[in-house]
């Protein structure tokens, strides 16, 4: 246990965290996402499980860590509801209000179009699967800096 880290963050994510370089991209998958098909493929080849938890609840514990990457105009995306991309599922606004209370102000996602999300996720750094169930909870982060 170390002060400070929230517990959700484990040795195994705070080592995959802290591996990771500026515009490396981390994906924060559900339950559902071929998650370990698509890890061993990422930069890594890491896939990290974490059962039992709600999609806000990692992606909150992570960004208390993780920089997100400022100079790019997308450092923050989604994976969008086939048929449907405008639309914004319950996960997708829980994890959208724990990333503005976790920046401190609004940056909304980019959506992406389910088999590009695939791909962009293919070229991550690795993958964190989420035991939460709920369809569509399927991100990409962007790695920033930690200014002076």
């Amino acid at each position: 246990m170390l002060k400070g880290i929230d517990p959700i963050l484990s040795a195994d994510v705070l080592h995959l965290l802290a591996s990771m370089g500026h515009g490396d991209d981390l994906a924060i998958v559900d339950a559902n996402h071929p998650a370990a098909a698509v890890a061993s493929e990422t930069t890594s080849g890491i896939l990290i499980r974490l059962p039992g938890l709600l999609m806000e609840e990692v992606v909150r514990a992570v960004l208390s860590v993780f920089p997100v990457d400022t100079f790019v105009d997308d450092p923050l995306r989604r994976m969008e509801v086939v048929g449907n991309p405008a639309e914004i599922p319950e996960v997708q606004l829980a994890v959208q209000k724990a990333i503005d209370e976790s920046l401190g102000s609004s940056q909304p996602m980019i959506g992406i179009e389910r088999f590009d999300f695939y791909d962009a996720a293919k070229k991550s750094y690795g993958v964190i699967q989420v035991g939460d169930a709920r369809p569509y909870g399927c991100f990409l982060l962007k790695k920033g800096v930690i200014a002076d």
